[in-house]
């Protein structure tokens, strides 16, 4: 909740948030915070001084002591999709604000600018105490969280929770309003002849945000200027197609899922494949994707020229034009796209 906006005191938003979990023990954070008209980090602040601690900012102390943990679950969702990753953080790199963690089971990209506030949290769950530590924005939103499971090493969790903890527990956020969405360009504003002329010169995947840019397009606006050329639009449960080949045939993929603060990539199989209501489901002992099919708006098969040759990928976006996921084949820098992938992704095209 921005600050120009009334704030619950916490002792009152703990007892709402409580009553509200009494009533529906299932619900889920983020839609208690919304059921309550507060932020998620909000919510969780109101429990400090209980099970919740508050962490200092010091991101490169906290990616120094991740390793440290041994097995965890990183979590990083957007508003219709959640990754989950179980394995081992890789230590990190960053040039100014932008990181990698390049390890084989979690794969992060980060962006710093978005990260702001940090906590350690206990809370009951089915399973019993689920210990995490939860990242937000400074508008409230999580960007990033980490839970520790039966093989996480207990002391290095605590070290990092007695190393991080901030020296006042305040509950009080300094919270900025959502920044208002500016409308695309209309598709006649983009030259489109210049935009199809990058992206045939392309040389790395990298390059198209760049090109996206230069000729500020979105890229499912660039994805419909292309359309014949470079991408094709397939029907909207291609997405359930996808997976369920991928399983069948037993085709690595890379599973790209990101919020304005990070991006989390799978890199291998997907083997149970379970649709419970509107959410497409990936249930794998090491990987789980969340997926609310009932909100794809717009898949896309689009090609990208590459040193390596042409790089494919399946992309999917909301009813707004926000990107939901992206979908790859497994592949290393230098190396070609797997022939496999690129027979999936055709024979999708071909039922479209």
């Amino acid at each position: 909740m921005p600050l120009d906006e009334p704030q619950l005191p916490e002792a009152d938003l703990r007892q709402l948030w409580l009553e509200l979990r009494q009533a529906k023990p299932r619900i889920r954070n983020r839609d208690a915070a919304e059921a309550l008209g507060v932020s998620e980090a909000e919510l969780v602040a109101s429990g400090l001084g209980e099970k919740t601690i508050r962490l200092q900012p010091d991101w490169p102390g906290l990616f120094a002591r991740l390793p440290k943990l041994g097995k965890v679950m990183a979590l990083t969702r957007n508003e219709t999709v959640v990754h989950e990753r179980r394995g081992t953080y890789a230590e990190a790199s960053f040039n100014d604000h932008v990181g990698l963690v390049l390890g084989p089971d979690i794969d992060l990209r980060i962006f710093l600018k978005s990260w702001r506030f940090m906590f350690a949290v206990e809370e009951e769950s089915r399973r019993g105490i689920l210990k995490s530590l939860q990242i937000f924005d400074r508008h409230g939103t999580a960007v990033h969280k980490i839970y520790a499971g039966e093989n996480t090493d207990a002391a290095a969790w605590g070290a990092l929770i007695a190393d991080l903890r901030a020296p006042i527990q305040s509950a009080q956020l300094d919270l900025a309003a959502p920044a208002t969405k500016a409308a695309p360009r209309a598709d006649a504003e983009i030259d489109a002849g210049s935009l199809l002329e990058g992206w045939q010169n392309l040389k790395d995947t990298h390059d198209f945000v760049p090109l996206l840019m230069k000729h500020k397009a979105q890229p499912n606006q660039a994805f419909r200027l292309a359309e014949g050329r470079f991408s094709r639009r397939l029907e909207n449960s291609m997405v359930r197609r996808l997976l369920e080949t991928a399983s069948e045939r037993a085709v690595p993929i890379m599973v790209f899922v990101g919020n304005p603060g990070i991006i989390q990539i799978h890199s291998g199989p997907v083997v149970r494949i379970q649709t419970v209501g509107e959410w497409l489901n990936v249930l794998d002992p090491e990987f789980n994707l969340h997926l609310r099919e009932d909100k794809v708006a717009e898949v896309w098969k689009v090609e990208k020229p590459t040193s390596d040759g042409i790089v494919t990928s399946v992309e999917v976006f909301d009813g707004i034009g926000e990107r939901m996921a992206t979908f790859f084949g497994v592949r290393k820098p230098g190396q070609p796209e797997l022939e496999a992938w690129r027979d999936l992704v055709r024979d999708l095209g071909a039922t479209a």
